[in-house]
């Protein structure tokens, strides 16, 4: 367990003796089911992997255990790496198009009724 001046790893990397690089266990601390699940369906999109899931391990625990199983050798890391980026731009989107909608909604209840 990390110490006071330690910081704990964000994310882990579980792998099986002897597994391919393609069938590999991640571990996100501090994490739950929002990003679980966003996660999971952003990677599941991939036509190049075959198992995509997650498991929050108890409820007083906050984290997940993320499992990514690959075809034809790609390795897990490659689709988590394009899942979280695809999801911070879907979420950059969203919070572009609401800082919009809430700029237009202000201007107008600024300008005098007619």
């Amino acid at each position: 367990m990390a110490g006071e001046g330690e910081k704990k790893p964000v994310l882990e990397m579980v792998q099986a003796d002897g597994a391919d690089e393609g069938s590999v266990t991640f571990v996100l601390h501090d994490e739950d089911h929002t990003l679980g699940n966003s996660l999971r369906y952003m990677i599941m999109k991939s036509v190049d992997v075959e198992f995509c899931g997650y498991t929050i391990t108890h409820p007083s625990e906050s984290k997940i255990n993320f499992r990514i199983q690959t075809r034809g050798g790609l390795s897990a890391t490659e689709p988590l790496r394009r899942g979280l980026n695809e999801l911070s731009s879907v979420c950059q989107h969203v919070l572009s198009t609401f800082q919009a909608r809430v700029s237009e909604f202000k201007e107008r209840q600024e300008q005098p009724m007619e």
